[in-house]
C-alpha cells in the first residue's frame, strides 16, 4: 500500500530548516548505480557519491537485501544488549585489518570523538594526567564536535564556539621536521589522515607517515588515522593505512562503511581498548542492527580482489581524462589522490572558484565536489561502470568549456 506525501519543494527549505547548508536548487529522489533523477525526472551522473558515502552506488541489490532483512527482524536494542548484526560485522572488520577490538558508532565525527577519548584516556591511566596534548595538521578534518572540529586544523570551523579544547596543537601535513619539533612525551597522540579530504585531497607522503610512526614509538605516543574518507575501498586497498604499509594504532571509520546508511567505526588493538571500560564512552545507537547489516553487506562486497583491483584501474581512467581536460582548458595544474578519491587543483587563473566549476558541471547533468576553494573533487561509486565514467567526464568537459569560453 502506497502513501501519500505532502508535496515538498526546494524553496521549503528556506522555509523550515536551520540554514547551516545551502543545498543544490534541485532536490535528487531516486538513484540506481551511479545515476540519480531529480522531481523534474532529469537524470544526472554522480560522481559525488554523497561525499564520498556512496561506496556501491545508489540503491545497490546487496544493501537492499541486507536492509530489507534486517527490517523484518529486529530495529533497535540499545547497548543493554548486542546484536548479530554488530557482531558479525565487528569480527568481519577484525580479520580484515590490524584491529582486535572495534566500538561502532554513527558517523565519522562519533568514531573520532571514541578515537580521541580513547587516546586520552590510555595516556592517562598508563603514563599520568600529564601526557594529554594531540598534534594534527593544518588543514585537516575530522567532524564537527567540539572536540573533533579543535582536533581538525580549519579555524574557519572552529571560531567562534567559545573556549577550545586544550592541548591540541597543529602542524603542517607532510612537514616531518615540523611534526617532530612539536612532539614531546606529553603528545598521547598523532591524529593523521593517510589522504587529507577537505583540506584539498593530498596524500601523505610514505616517509612522512613512516616517519610519524616512528615518531610516535619513540614517545609513546598513539598514531590515530582518521579514514573516514579514505577508508572502505576508496583508497584501493580497503584502508588507505595498508598501502603505505604504515598501521595505526587506532584508526576511525565511517562515510563509505555504510554505504549510505548512517555508522562509523573505531578499530583498535586489545591492549588500548580495555582502557574504555564499562561506562567510560557510549552511543545510543551506535552498532544498530540495520546500520550493521548494511555495513556488513558493502564489507562483502568492498573487499574482494575484483572490486579493490577494479578502484585503481577506475583512478587512472578519471585521471588520464581529468589532466586532458585540465591541459586543454587551461583549469587544473595537477590530478591527484588515491584511488576513487580524485583532487583537481585548479590553475592560478581559477582558484578560489571550485563553487562555479560544481555549478557548471550540474547544468550538464553531473555532480562533483569540491575540497576547499581550490579544488574540485570526484567521490564517486568505487563500482561505477567505465561507460558512467566516460559518459560522467564527456558532460564534465563541456561544462568546463562553457566555463572557460563564457
Amino acid at each position: 500500500m502506497s502513501v501519500e506525501h505532502a508535496q515538498v519543494e526546494r524553496a521549503d527549505f528556506d522555509k523550515v530548516m536551520v540554514p547551516n547548508y545551502a543545498p543544490a536548487a534541485f532536490i535528487p529522489v531516486r538513484g540506481e548505480g551511479s545515476r540519480v533523477w531529480d522531481q523534474s525526472g532529469r537524470e544526472l551522473i554522480d560522481f559525488a557519491g554523497g561525499i564520498a558515502v556512496n561506496s556501491l552506488g545508489h540503491a545497490h541489490p546487496a544493501l537492499v537485501k541486507a536492509l530489507t532483512e534486517q527490517a523484518h527482524k529486529i530495529w533497535h536494542v540499545s547497548n543493554v544488549f548486542t546484536n548479530e548484526p554488530a557482531l558479525r560485522l565487528a569480527k568481519k572488520l577484525v580479520d580484515a585489518t590490524f584491529a582486535e577490538r572495534v566500538f561502532l558508532a554513527n558517523s565519522g565525527a562519533e568514531a573520532n570523538e571514541a578515537a580521541f577519548k580513547l587516546a586520552r584516556r590510555y595516556a592517562h591511566d598508563v603514563y599520568g594526567p600529564q601526557k594529554h596534548e594531540i598534534i594534527s595538521a593544518t588543514n585537516s578534518f575530522h567532524g564537527r564536535t567540539l572536540f573533533t572540529v579543535t582536533v581538525g586544523g580549519q579555524p574557519k570551523y572552529s571560531d567562534g564556539f567559545g573556549p577550545k579544547m586544550e592541548g591540541i596543537t597543529h602542524v603542517p601535513f607532510n612537514d616531518l621536521d615540523a611534526l617532530k619539533a612539536a612532539i614531546s612525551d606529553k603528545t598521547c597522540a598523532v591524529v593523521l589522515e593517510p589522504v587529507q579530504g577537505e583540506g584539498g585531497v593530498l596524500p601523505a607522503d610514505q616517509a612522512y607517515l613512516e616517519g610519524a610512526r616512528k615518531l610516535c614509538d619513540e614517545h609513546n605516543a598513539l598514531l590515530v588515522f582518521d579514514e573516514v574518507q579514505s577508508g572502505m575501498g576508496r583508497s584501493g586497498h580497503l584502508f588507505a593505512y595498508q598501502h603505505y604499509g604504515v598501521t595505526p594504532d587506532i584508526l576511525s571509520s565511517a562515510k563509505s562503511l555504510g554505504g549510505g546508511f548512517p555508522i562509523g567505526a573505531m578499530l583498535t588493538t586489545t591492549e588500548i581498548a580495555k582502557h574504555l571500560a564499562v561506562g567510560t564512552h557510549g552511543t545510543t545507537y551506535g552498532g544498530n542492527p540495520l546500520a550493521s547489516a548494511v555495513a556488513e553487506a558493502v564489507l562483502d562486497v568492498i573487499n574482494t580482489p575484483d572490486v579493490l583491483k577494479g578502484i585503481n584501474a577506475k583512478h587512472d581512467r578519471f585521471k588520464t581524462r581529468l589532466e586532458a581536460i585540465g591541459a586543454k582548458y587551461g583549469i587544473f595544474t595537477e590530478v591527484r589522490g588515491l584511488g576513487l578519491l580524485i583532487g583537481a587543483a585548479l590553475s592560478d587563473a581559477w582558484k578560489g572558484k571550485a563553487k562555479d566549476v560544481l555549478n557548471a558541471a550540474e547544468k550538464e547533468a553531473v555532480m562533483v565536489l569540491q575540497a576547499g576553494p581550490d579544488v574540485v573533487r570526484f567521490a564517486p561509486s568505487l563500482v561505477i561502470p567505465d561507460a558512467d565514467i566516460d559518459e560522467g567526464l564527456d558532460r564534465f568537459e563541456r561544462a568546463v568549456a562553457k566555463l572557460t569560453q563564457a
